[in-house]
């Protein structure tokens, strides 16, 4: 079985999850390769099964990414199709049409009047990655926030404003990591925005990922409530509902609304940080995994 691993030429060094997963596949009887979705010179027809991991940079090349997503000659995991709603946020807006508590979501257009910014929000792009071009704004900061709107319309893109839900601060996000639509692990994530700003950068960084995202501690292994693993599951069935495709790897990113109950904050359906050095069995369930698809692929040529 010949299985191409997708990542982006850009990718951080110290980020080597890709090289983890393409040596476990090898050892377990896959033909892996690494390689960058956008080489030109990658002839992905050769690949039984081609899985998109670590295309960090498809928020800054949308189309060109989707383009290529549609473009794979052989099965892609996840199905295109999935990749493709997942690439913008406005699929919250979906979820919550199939029943699945999720944070609200207001979007805003290019053209369309500012919303008034009478409580704590969290505004970002409905197409980004990495918290960039986030923030988190109030009533006295209304000038920013509207700055940020502005920016990200300017450019054509859709802003989404979320109201600030404050129990992060303590509890952090729960991350349910599903594979083939089990739970292989779990994550713990703490806040990462401060009030009053849009979430600070490197000078350095290509991708305008957030500075805090680099915190080495600000992802550790957790656990969750039965409430948490019961969003999770719906998540995924609405996914298996919407495309009749069980996603190979989703990420439930969720926290506890002011009434204890668990939302949705986001979904990680095209290249979700698996963070296997905090939790190293989970390539091991990845793995085989996708040594299961790949075969399931062969068998249906």
């Amino acid at each position: 079985m010949r299985v191409a691993i997708a990542t982006y030429s850009g990718k951080p060094e110290e980020f080597t999850d890709d090289e983890v997963l393409v040596a476990r596949l090898a050892e377990i009887g896959a033909d892996a390769e690494l390689h960058s979705w956008d080489d030109p010179d990658v002839e992905w027809g050769r690949f039984d099964l081609v899985v998109a991991r670590s295309p960090w940079d498809y928020s800054m090349r949308h189309r060109e990414f989707v383009s290529w997503v549609d473009g794979v000659p052989v099965p892609l995991e996840n199905a295109p199709e999935v990749i493709r709603w997942n690439s913008d946020k406005r699929y919250l807006a979906d979820l919550g049409d199939d029943g699945v508590p999720v944070v609200p979501t207001r979007y805003v257009g290019p053209g369309e009047p500012m919303p008034e910014i009478e409580s704590e929000v969290v505004i970002k792009p409905t197409i980004s990655g990495g918290a960039r071009r986030t923030g988190r704004f109030g009533p006295a900061t209304a000038e920013a926030a509207h700055g940020l709107i502005d920016q990200i319309t300017r450019e054509g893109g859709t802003a989404m404003l979320q109201p600030f839900v404050a129990t992060v601060e303590e509890a952090g996000e729960t991350a349910v990591v599903t594979v083939d639509g089990a739970v292989s692990h779990v994550l713990r994530k703490g806040a990462i925005l401060n009030p009053d700003e849009v979430a600070p950068t490197r000078e350095d960084d290509e991708l305008g990922v957030a500075e805090v995202m680099y915190d080495p501690e600000l992802v550790v292994p957790g656990s969750a409530e039965t409430d948490e693993l019961e969003l999770a599951e719906r998540v995924v069935g609405a996914i298996r509902d919407r495309f009749g495709v069980t996603p190979l790897i989703a990420r439930v990113d969720m926290l506890r609304a002011e009434d204890g109950t668990p939302v949705l904050l986001e979904l990680e359906a095209i290249e979700p940080n698996l963070y296997f050095d905090q939790v190293p069995e989970a390539v091991d369930t990845l793995a085989e995994a996708i040594i299961a698809r790949a075969r399931a692929a062969v068998a249906a040529t």
